[in-house]
């Protein structure tokens, strides 16, 4: 997606009313969050050493902003793309039980990121995790956390249309369910991306669960997702239509994470089989890693939402070509 500008574009606040509401949007919604899903915050690394199988691979092909370290010499550290894996280990290392779970304030640089009015090279998430047992591993369990997370949306639209009346982006009442086979089988002629805005447009908000496996009609996975956390048969992304940008907008990928058996079936289809030797996968395959839901929720996606933002720059600092930020500036787009 390129840059989109909007016809008539009204920010609807100055940016220091912006900033204002930003802040209120985050620390509430994580408070509401946490409590919904029953979550402990955690501090998190903002970087991981290099060959622990720890950092998230995201396609495979995007690159680690990566340093070395005076301290620790012959190591390699990279800055996270996210969290994904080093959750899990979080939750065993630091004795979380059954049903109880962490959510950290996650920030990531990507750097191979396309930027547009969705994305950035900065990355700000909530990362959360939760422990669940084995025979929870269902499609019923992550339909149920996926309605928990649109419910303190909900709430959080109301507290922001409460504080911001002119300014609030209002959400639909349901969230609705539908694999990405179904979204092939329906418009096979689209890509992924233009299905998403098509079922999006039709639903207003959806969560397009079965993110990674290849699809029957074009043999080619509905996005990349990689093979060594989500389970490819139980995760998702939940999605609204956007009108401000006539497109659809994600704001989590979450999943039910990989047991033993469906890692070793993902890595071997992703020709990752190599990773098994890593020390957190090793653990995993031995079973001494709990089973668990999780993923991530963007933080200045959730601020754009909510507040009808035009740009994600609008609602974070990051840095952007000056083509870009000219046309922004050009149409009243405020890019921080």
């Amino acid at each position: 997606m390129s840059l989109i500008i909007p016809k008539d574009y009204d920010p609807k606040l100055s940016i220091r009313q912006t900033e204002a509401a930003i802040r209120f949007i985050r620390e509430t919604f994580q408070d509401k969050f946490a409590d919904a899903m029953t979550l402990q915050r955690m501090s998190a690394p903002m970087f991981l050493v290099k060959g622990t199988g720890l950092n998230d691979d995201l396609n495979g092909i995007e690159k680690a902003v990566s340093f070395d370290m005076k301290s620790v010499p012959g190591a390699t550290i990279e800055v996270v793309h996210s969290l994904a894996k080093w959750k899990r280990m979080a939750l065993k290392e630091y004795g979380f039980g059954m049903h109880e779970g962490l959510y950290t304030n996650m920030n990531a640089i990507r750097k191979d990121e396309d930027v547009d009015n969705y994305h950035s090279i900065y990355v700000d998430q909530w990362d959360w995790e939760k422990v669940i047992a084995k025979e929870e591993r269902t499609e019923e369990t992550l339909k149920k956390t996926v309605r928990t997370i649109f419910g303190v949306l909900k709430e959080m639209e109301h507290a922001v249309w409460q504080k911001y009346p002119d300014a609030v982006y209002h959400l639909p009442d349901e969230i609705h369910f539908v694999t990405t086979q179904e979204l092939e089988d329906r418009w096979p002629d689209l890509t992924p991306m233009e299905r998403e805005d098509k079922i999006a447009k039709e639903l207003g908000a959806v969560f397009v669960m079965k993110i990674g496996d290849k699809l029957k009609r074009s043999g080619k996975p509905h996005d990349g997702r990689a093979p060594d956390y989500d389970d490819w048969a139980l995760n998702g992304d939940i999605i609204f239509w956007y009108e401000p940008l006539q497109r659809k907008i994600e704001v989590s990928s979450m999943g039910i994470r990989v047991s033993e058996e469906s890692m070793k079936e993902q890595l071997k289809k992703a020709g990752a089989e190599d990773r098994e030797k890593l020390p957190f996968h090793e653990k995993l395959l031995k079973g001494e890693l709990p089973y668990t839901i999780g993923g991530g929720i963007g933080q200045s996606r959730i601020c754009m939402l909510l507040l009808g933002k035009a740009h994600i720059g609008e609602v974070q600092a990051s840095v952007w070509p000056e083509d870009m930020l000219a046309k922004c500036k050009e149409a009243g787009i405020q890019i921080l």
